[in-house]
């Protein structure tokens, strides 16, 4: 018996024109985008219907747009007989996907989720003056010589690694002055690239302190419940159902390391999950699956097709 794993993208899987099929292919979907919006009070599936894309991929859109799509997905292919609390052994989310997975997994209500994430956004863009934080990413090179090369290129400043996507893929955050002198360290230990990646703010490292802040104070006014399945934590790769220790997790991911690797290899290994599955806009976490896990089935259900193509699957 497949045991599966539902997965939830993270920001940079936007794109303009998200979400318009499926709203207008499927009323549970229209619902959804509906009940963001309000809770927003702005038009946000406009936005992401027919952008412009500057506008989308502003922090405060991209994070609850990127949710609102894979909740609309997981309600769709509830509403088909196939719910999340009866097919999926664990969820986990890349950064804000985090979010699009406990509201997934009933932990908030579909409201509360798109607003925190609409602070969280708020927050992380404000947290750094503009121009005063970097993010690279580091093709080719183990954690362990990243993590090295970051301390080393620190000097006083700030420098760490924020994301650990899969092996030989790895992205570094902090001051610009730090991530440079991380770079050119990165390229002398063999690196195939370092780029400095397009990013308003430097997410995932200790100058996003000011918006952890934000953070534990807007969870600690909404209501979460425990998760209809468990949900494998970000910065410590491996699965929690305790509301109070989910808040507490979710305040740390803002200034800590997104272990994807860990959490996708925690979710094969000691999870016994044999497919995962990840719902939304984008293929991004197939693809790093791909790579973390390559004798796991991974596929990704964002638009009314990969529904149907899912769906028949299963028949």
């Amino acid at each position: 018996m497949t045991k599966r794993a539902f997965t939830f993208p993270g920001q940079g899987s936007q794109a303009v024109g998200m979400g318009k099929d499926l709203a207008d292919t499927y009323q549970e979907a229209r619902n959804v985008f509906a009940e963001v919006d309000e809770a927003l009070g702005q038009k946000l599936s406009a936005i992401m219907f027919e952008g412009p894309d500057e506008t989308l991929k502003l922090t405060e859109n991209a994070q609850p747009a990127l949710m609102a799509v894979s909740v609309a997905v997981t309600r769709v292919l509830a509403s088909r007989g196939f719910a999340l609390r009866d097919h999926a052994a664990f969820v986990a989310g890349h950064s804000l996907g985090e979010y699009s997975a406990l509201a997934a997994a009933e932990a908030f209500s579909l409201a509360d989720a798109a607003r925190l994430l609409k602070i969280r956004g708020q927050a992380m863009q404000q947290a750094v003056p503009v121009g005063q934080g970097a993010m690279a990413a580091i093709l080719g090179l183990d954690l362990e010589t990243v993590l090295k090369a970051v301390n080393a290129a620190a000097e006083g400043d700030v420098c760490g690694v924020a994301n650990d996507n899969a092996p030989g893929q790895v992205v570094i955050s902090g001051h610009v002055a730090a991530v440079n002198r991380a770079i050119e360290l990165l390229k002398a230990a063999g690196a195939k690239r370092a780029l400095p990646l397009p990013v308003s703010a430097p997410f995932h490292c200790a100058l996003m302190q000011p918006a952890a802040d934000a953070m534990a104070q807007a969870l600690n006014e909404v209501t979460v419940k425990s998760p209809v399945v468990p949900v494998v934590a970000n910065v410590i790769a491996t699965p929690i159902s305790d509301p109070e220790e989910i808040k507490k997790r979710l305040v740390e991911q803002v200034t800590g390391m997104v272990r994807w690797t860990e959490c996708v290899t925690w979710l094969v290994k000691d999870g016994g999950v044999t497919q995962l599955v990840e719902l939304g806009s984008g293929k991004v976490l197939a693809g790093l699956a791909k790579r973390i896990t390559p004798e796991t089935p991974a596929v990704s259900i964002g638009t009314p097709a990969d529904v149907d193509a899912f769906l028949a699957t299963l028949n």
